[in-house]
């Protein structure tokens, strides 16, 4: 019976950490936040028009968002 092997981390790596000069060190500019109480308020879902479509914004028991079309 083979027993699949656990692979040991590297020292001093972190899998989101890159050096202060390459790309992706730099945050990305995604401009003002909208906290998502502000558009549901004590409801559970909202709809959003965007383009002509309608698109829904809703939590689900766990927390969590889903932007539906």
């Amino acid at each position: 019976m083979h027993t699949p092997s656990t692979l040991a981390p590297m020292p001093n790596a972190h899998p989101l950490q890159a050096s202060p000069s390459s790309p992706e060190a730099r945050t990305p500019d995604w401009g003002p936040v909208v906290q998502a109480s502000a558009l549901l308020g004590a409801r559970q879902s909202v709809d959003i028009e965007y383009k002509g479509q309608r698109y829904r914004l809703q939590t689900t028991k766990a927390g969590k968002l889903i932007l539906t079309k």
